[in-house]
């Protein structure tokens, strides 16, 4: 975090409330992706991200200066999101551990690194059906580029069991994408 942001972070604290819209001005589009594409709906993105960002400033003294801010703030967007969908059916295909685990991963990475429009939208598709917490792995490692422990400290799980998660979560979009060829 930007040695600015501590600043303003301690401005904020003291009383300078107004500060916060730097918060919400620079990050809110990140915390909007990240809730809708493990929510699905843009309207209850909406909505989240919303509390996304008045649980951050209520809970602004609690933060640790000294890490980084967009970290602590997907946290809590990571948390709220999870909470939001527990209220709510789940809508995602499961696919069975032996299945899984038969899928041989070379295949597994040539179709997934491979190029074209067809497998772009098969992809999306695929991607509609995971559950919440693998959409926002996938969110977080490859569309934002976040790192393994990265990934780990935003989602509250350890780095080994993010790469167990991301690793069953590729086969789990190539089982998906082959069904669709069908």
């Amino acid at each position: 975090m930007k040695r600015d942001e501590r600043e303003i972070i301690k401005e904020i604290l003291r009383g300078e409330t107004h500060l916060y819209a730097h918060f919400v001005e620079r990050y809110s589009e990140a915390v909007f992706s990240l809730v809708t594409h493990m929510i699905n709906c843009r309207e209850d993105a909406e909505e989240i991200t919303q509390d996304v960002f008045l649980k951050a400033y209520e809970k602004l003294s609690s933060f640790n200066v000294e890490s980084s801010f967009s970290t602590w703030l997907y946290r809590i967007a990571y948390n709220t999101t999870i909470s939001a969908l527990r209220k709510r059916p789940c809508n995602s295909v499961a696919i069975a551990d032996d299945i899984l685990a038969d899928t041989d991963d070379t295949l597994v990475d040539e179709t997934l690194n491979s190029t074209g429009e067809k497998l772009l939208q098969r992809l999306e598709r695929a991607i509609s059906m995971l559950d919440a917490e693998e959409r926002a792995l996938v969110t977080l490692y490859h569309l934002e580029e976040r790192s393994i422990a990265e990934t780990a400290q935003i989602t509250g799980l350890k780095e080994s069991n993010v790469k167990v998660k991301l690793h069953r979560t590729r086969k789990k979009l190539y089982l998906l994408i082959k069904e669709q060829e069908i």
